[in-house]
C-alpha cells in the first residue's frame, strides 16, 4: 500500500513530562483513521508533529519518505473551533480563497474552483455570505472548503465536530464520509467521541495517558471491517460496531 504518512517511534514530552511513549503507525492513502483517547493523551499534539507545527522531542515524522520539517500546502489541517478558522471580515467564497492565495493559484483559476469546492459541501447558495450568516456546521463546511480547494494529500482533523450538536454532527460525519469515498481523501482524524471514531474509521487507534514502560501509549489499533457507505442508524445497531465499541471502551476511560 502507499504509505502518505509514516510516524516513526515518535516520542511527545511537554513540560518535562512524556506526554507520549515511542509511538509508529503508517496512513495509506485512501485511509481514513480515527485517534481516540483521554483528554492528556497527546491526540491533538501528535496530529500536530504529524502536520509539522510540532517538533516531537524523539522518533521522526515522514510523509512519502521524506521528513516532515515543517507545514505544508500538501497537509491541510481542519480545526475544532471553526469560529477562530474564519475570517469574519471575508465572505465564504473569500474565505475559501485564502488557500488559493497562500498556493499562489492563478487569479483566473480561482472563481472556478471556489464554485466546485463549495458545491461539493453544499455551501454554493452561500458564497456572498459572512460567517456570522451561517450556522456552526455551516461554518465548519466553510473550513472543510478551504482545505479541499488546497487539493491536500493528506488531511489532518482535530475534533472538527466536537462543538456541533448532535443532529448537526451526524449530518457533517455522513458529509465527510462521502467526501472521502468519492475524491479518495486521506484523513487522520481526532475526537474524544468512540462512537464517531468506528462510524468514520478504517482504522481506531487508542491511546492511553500518563504512560510507562509497561503501558505504552499506543494501546490497541483496530481494524473496522464494516460495511460502506455507513449509516447512522444500521451502523451503529451492527453487532460488530457493539463488540468494537465495548473492546474500545476501556481506553477513554481515565
Amino acid at each position: 500500500m502507499d504509505t502518505v504518512l509514516e510516524l516513526d517511534q515518535v516520542a511527545i514530552r511537554l513540560g518535562g513530562r512524556e506526554i507520549l511513549s515511542p509511538t509508529s503507525l503508517n496512513v495509506h492513502r485512501g485511509e481514513f483513521v480515527c485517534v481516540i483517547g483521554p483528554s492528556g493523551c497527546g491526540k491533538t499534539t501528535l496530529l500536530r508533529a504529524a502536520a509539522g507545527f510540532f517538533t516531537p522531542a524523539a522518533g521522526r515524522v515522514t510523509r512519502h519518505g521524506k521528513p516532515v520539517t515543517g507545514p505544508s500546502r500538501e497537509v491541510a489541517f481542519v480545526f475544532q473551533d471553526y469560529g477562530r478558522a474564519l475570517l469574519p471580515w471575508r465572505t465564504v467564497a473569500r474565505n475559501v480563497e485564502l488557500a488559493l492565495e497562500a498556493a499562489r493559484v492563478p487569479q483566473a483559476e480561482r472563481h472556478a474552483r471556489i464554485d466546485r469546492v463549495l458545491t461539493t459541501v453544499g455551501l454554493a447558495a452561500h458564497a456572498h455570505k459572512f460567517p456570522s450568516q451561517l450556522s456552526g456546521g455551516m461554518q465548519q463546511r466553510v473550513q472543510i472548503a478551504r482545505c479541499l480547494a488546497q487539493q491536500p494529500q493528506l488531511m489532518l482533523m482535530d475534533e472538527p465536530f466536537g462543538a456541533l450538536d448532535a443532529q448537526t454532527r451526524e449530518s457533517l460525519q455522513d458529509e465527510l464520509a462521502r467526501l472521502v469515498r468519492e475524491q479518495g481523501l486521506t484523513v487522520m482524524f481526532v475526537t474524544h467521541d468512540l462512537e464517531e471514531a468506528l462510524y468514520l474509521g478504517d482504522r481506531v487507534v487508542a491511546l492511553r495517558a500518563n504512560p510507562t514502560p509497561d503501558k505504552p501509549s499506543l494501546a490497541a489499533l483496530i481494524n473496522v471491517p464494516l460495511a460502506q457507505p455507513r449509516h447512522q442508524l444500521t451502523t451503529r445497531e451492527d453487532p460488530l460496531f457493539l463488540r468494537l465499541r465495548r473492546e474500545l471502551y476501556q481506553y477513554l476511560e481515565h
